[in-house]
């Protein structure tokens, strides 16, 4: 059987997953807004909305180490400029782990921008940026991080944006001795957020909101200082790109990468970050 075909049967396993998963009130805890997130249609739904006085967000009830994270996102739609819609897997404390995803807002008709990141060991300074081939304020599209020894993946609706290799052993550290949870806040950056800070909040337009539904994990929950997982652990555990994947990302990064810090040589003067030699 072909690796290509164990590939795709795995996406529809996913996407299986996906549209079986349970509950949200299962798997989220709303952590603050003072009410303005909210659970609706009997858990199925969730959403987050920013005012002039506060923004909100959850995170996940569980702790993973190492996983395959999914969830489906319909982001802030019409004039959303200043506002930063954020979904990340992190730790916690000064040296944390964390792997981004923040979708800046913009002024109606104006493309979102995907903004990513990948903190280790509290250091992040890895940013890439995209425009998406859709709009994402229109329906639901799924956004997916496979997290496993050997890499980040970023995936967008299945497919992938983003690539980070563990380069341990060119002396850079890598997630895998933190667990971290998942989180999604909506909040105000209109101080950098959009254009740099030269487009402020429209707060005539508020209340913000952003829907969230179909959340899924397959990963290692980590709980009283374990982890669920055995010594591998489902497809993911090893998953890489195969030659269709790796196609796909070069698409991504060609038709709609705006920023990558692995060719910003005026920031790195004295020579661009190591894992940059493992970009694609």
């Amino acid at each position: 059987m072909s690796r290509h075909f164990l590939q795709q049967t795995f996406f529809l396993a996913i996407l299986i997953i996906v549209t079986a998963s349970a509950n949200l009130i299962t798997d989220i805890d709303i952590t603050w807004g003072d009410g303005r997130a909210k659970m609706l249609d009997n858990g199925n739904l969730l959403q987050l909305s920013l005012d002039k006085f506060s923004g909100s967000g959850f995170q996940s009830k569980q702790e993973y180490l190492f996983g395959w994270i999914n969830m489906q996102i319909k982001l802030v739609p019409g004039n959303s400029a200043g506002t930063v819609t954020a979904y990340y897997l992190s730790s916690q404390g000064p040296t944390h782990d964390e792997i981004d995803y923040e979708f800046l807002g913009n002024v109606s008709g104006e493309p979102y921008i995907l903004h990513t990141n990948i903190f280790t060991q509290g250091k992040g300074n890895r940013e890439q940026q995209f425009y998406l081939w859709f709009d994402p304020r229109l329906d639901f599209h799924t956004y997916s991080i496979l997290w496993n020894h050997q890499q980040i993946l970023f995936y967008v609706d299945g497919t992938p944006i983003r690539v980070f290799k563990n380069s341990q052993g060119m002396g850079v550290p890598y997630p895998k001795d933190q667990p971290m949870r998942l989180y999604s806040s909506l909040w105000d950056a209109d101080d950098w957020a959009t254009r740099g800070g030269l487009v402020k909040t429209d707060w005539t337009q508020s209340p913000f909101v952003a829907s969230y539904r179909k959340f899924s994990s397959d990963a290692c929950v980590w709980a009283g200082g374990k982890s669920s997982c055995s010594a591998s652990s489902g497809s993911w555990w090893d998953q890489s790109l195969d030659a269709d994947g790796s196609r796909k990302l070069k698409w991504v990064r060609e038709k709609y990468m705006i920023y990558d810090y692995c060719r910003d040589h005026a920031r790195f003067p004295q020579g661009l970050p190591a894992e940059c030699s493992l970009s694609p």
